[in-house]
């Protein structure tokens, strides 16, 4: 009989994240989620050597200090440095939903997702507070934390 394989927490295996899945990940990213990937390429290599990386999952996670939450442009993650670890942890599974976004939206991805977020973050925050209403409550926040947890394979914990 076959013993099976004790994995750690940290060793949770993601969609595509191996072979051609992975191959066509990066494939469908670079080709039709171009717009988006080279605006996240290029800030990410304008932040490369100021503040911490890694990855996570197929995307590529940088650390900026400040209030503010995360931006996902593509395979590049823009997020808050110094949160506590909850709050780290979904906002890295949020972000990578909007990662897959792009991987299906290309470069409609702008029109469908990021105005719509940016506004919605930005603009109606006074809003959302004053009526008691969730960030998530928008289509594309709710679809970002889905498809989240399914690509990474990793839950969240006290999204509202």
């Amino acid at each position: 009989m076959k013993k099976a394989k004790l994995r750690r927490p940290g060793d949770i295996r993601h969609v595509a994240d191996k072979g051609w899945e992975k191959f066509w990940f990066y494939f469908v990213q670079w080709t039709w989620g171009l717009p988006v990937n080279a605006v996240g390429g290029l800030v990410y290599l304008i932040l490369k050597t100021k503040f911490r990386h890694e990855r996570f999952c197929n995307a590529w996670i940088t650390y900026i200090p400040g209030n503010w939450g995360g931006l996902s442009l593509g395979l590049f993650i823009f997020m808050a440095e110094g949160r506590e670890e909850g709050w780290t942890k979904n906002t890295q599974i949020h972000e990578y939903g909007h990662t897959i976004q792009c991987l299906l939206l290309g470069p409609l991805y702008w029109f469908v997702v990021a105005i719509p977020s940016a506004f919605w973050c930005n603009c109606m925050a006074k809003w959302r507070q004053k009526n008691n209403v969730s960030y998530y409550k928008l289509y594309c926040e709710s679809w970002a934390n889905n498809w989240g947890q399914k690509w990474s394979r990793r839950k969240q914990y006290g999204i509202k």
